[in-house]
C-alpha cells in the first residue's frame, strides 16, 4: 500500500491537506504592499483547525522570496534574542552588519569590530540590524506558532510595536488560541494587538472535503459526501477519518465499511483533541455546553433560563464558545455544538 497521505500529528504539514487559499493570499499580498498598511496577523481558531498549516504555507511563500527573511520562533524562548542571532548569522548579511560597525559582541554574538562601539542593549542591536536591513530593500518575517502570553512574548511584542511604528521592515504572522490571543489584547501595553487583523479560521468546505476523498480513495459520490460530513469540516477531523480510511481500504479493492471505523474516529477525536478542549473550558461554558450535549440544538433563552444568567451575560458565553470554534448559531435565538461527533464523544464525560 502507498503511504498515509494523511496524519494524525498536529505541528506537521500533511502531505494532504486543504489550503485556505483566499485568507491565506490575502496576508501575503498585505505584506507584499509597497506600503503596508498591515504589519501583523494574527490567525486564531479552535485546536485542530489547521492554524499550523496556514503559517506554515505563508512562511514558505515568502521563504521562496530572495528579498525576505522567514524566521521561526517558538514562545518558550528569547524571541528578540532568537530573532538578532539568526539575523547575524544570515550569509549574505553579515558582512553588510559588519561594514555598518554594528559590533554584538558584548551580547555574545559575533566578533568585536574595530572602532565600533559595542551594542549592550538586544533592542538597539535589532533595530540597528534592521535599518541595514532596509537600507537593501529586504524585508523580515517573524512566524510564531501557538502564541501564548508569557514573558517572552510580551517583551517582543512590545519591541515590536515601536519597529512598527518606525516603519522598519518587520512583519509578524502568529497563531494562537482565543484565550491566549485575548489574554495578550487584554495587556495594556500591547495596543497594536487590538488593531492587528484577525483570521479566524473556520470550517473547510465540505464540498471539497468530499471531493478530495472521492478523488484519494475512488469512492461514489454518496460515500464522499457521507465522509465529508461526518468532518463537518473540521481540519483535524478530515485528517483522521482519511488517515483511519486510508489505514484499512486505500490499495484494496475492498469497499470500505465507515461504520467498522467509527469508534477509532471517535476515540482519536476524543484523545487527541476534545478532551483537552473540555478541561480547557470554564465552568459556566462547560454548563452551557453541557445543555447542548443532552439538547442538541436549543433556544438560548432556554439556556439562560436554565443556567439562571442573564442576556449579556449569555451573549458574552456565545461570543466566547463561537471564537473558540465550539458552538454555531444555525438559526435565530437558537445554539448547537459545531464540532463532528462532539456531542456523542462528551457525552460519556457529563454526568
Amino acid at each position: 500500500m502507498a503511504g498515509n497521505p494523511f496524519t494524525l500529528s498536529f505541528g506537521i504539514a500533511p502531505k494532504q491537506y486543504i489550503a485556505r487559499t483566499s485568507q491565506t493570499e490575502k496576508i501575503v499580498e498585505s505584506f507584499l504592499d509597497t506600503e503596508p498598511s498591515d504589519y501583523a496577523y494574527i490567525i486564531s481558531g479552535v485546536r485542530g483547525s489547521g492554524k499550523t498549516v496556514m503559517l506554515s504555507t505563508i512562511a514558505e511563500e515568502f521563504d521562496k522570496k530572495k528579498d525576505w527573511i522567514v524566521i521561526n520562533v517558538t514562545p518558550d524562548i528569547d524571541i528578540v534574542n532568537a530573532i538578532v542571532g539568526h539575523l547575524y548569522s544570515q550569509r549574505g548579511l553579515r558582512n553588510l552588519f559588519v561594514d555598518a560597525k554594528i559590533d554584538l559582541s558584548a551580547l555574545g554574538i559575533g566578533v568585536s569590530i574595530k572602532n565600533a562601539t559595542p551594542v549592550y542593549d538586544m533592542t538597539v542591536a535589532l533595530e540597528s540590524l534592521l535599518k541595514e536591513i532596509d537600507k537593501k530593500k529586504y524585508r523580515v518575517l517573524i512566524a510564531i506558532d501557538e502564541i501564548v502570553n508569557n514573558k517572552n512574548v510580551k517583551v517582543f511584542a512590545g519591541i515590536f510595536q515601536l519597529l512598527i511604528r518606525q516603519k522598519l521592515p518587520i512583519f509578524l504572522v502568529a497563531t494562537g488560541l482565543y484565550e491566549s490571543i485575548n489574554s495578550l489584547q487584554n495587556e495594556k501595553t500591547l495596543t497594536f494587538l487590538y488593531r492587528a487583523p484577525k483570521v479566524y479560521l473556520e470550517a473547510l468546505s465540505i464540498v471539497n472535503i468530499a471531493l478530495s476523498y472521492k478523488a484519494i480513495f475512488n469512492v461514489s459520490d454518496e460515500k464522499a459526501r457521507r465522509m465529508a460530513n461526518l468532518t463537518k469540516g473540521y481540519a483535524y477531523a478530515y485528517q483522521v477519518l482519511g488517515y483511519l480510511y486510508a489505514e484499512k481500504y486505500l490499495g484494496t479493492k475492498e469497499e470500505g465499511d465507515l461504520d467498522a471505523i467509527m469508534n477509532e474516529y471517535d476515540g482519536m477525536l476524543s484523545e487527541y483533541v476534545y478532551e483537552k478542549i473540555w478541561s480547557e473550558l470554564p465552568n459556566m461554558e462547560k454548563q452551557i455546553v453541557t445543555l447542548l450535549v443532552k439538547n442538541d440544538q436549543m433556544k438560548i433563552q432556554d439556556i439562560r433560563e436554565e443556567l439562571n444568567i442573564s442576556t449579556s451575560q449569555m451573549s458574552v458565553y456565545r461570543d466566547r464558545l463561537k471564537r473558540k470554534g465550539l458552538v454555531e448559531t444555525p438559526a435565530f435565538g437558537q445554539l448547537s455544538l459545531c464540532l463532528p461527533r462532539f456531542r456523542e464523544i462528551a457525552y460519556f464525560w457529563i454526568e
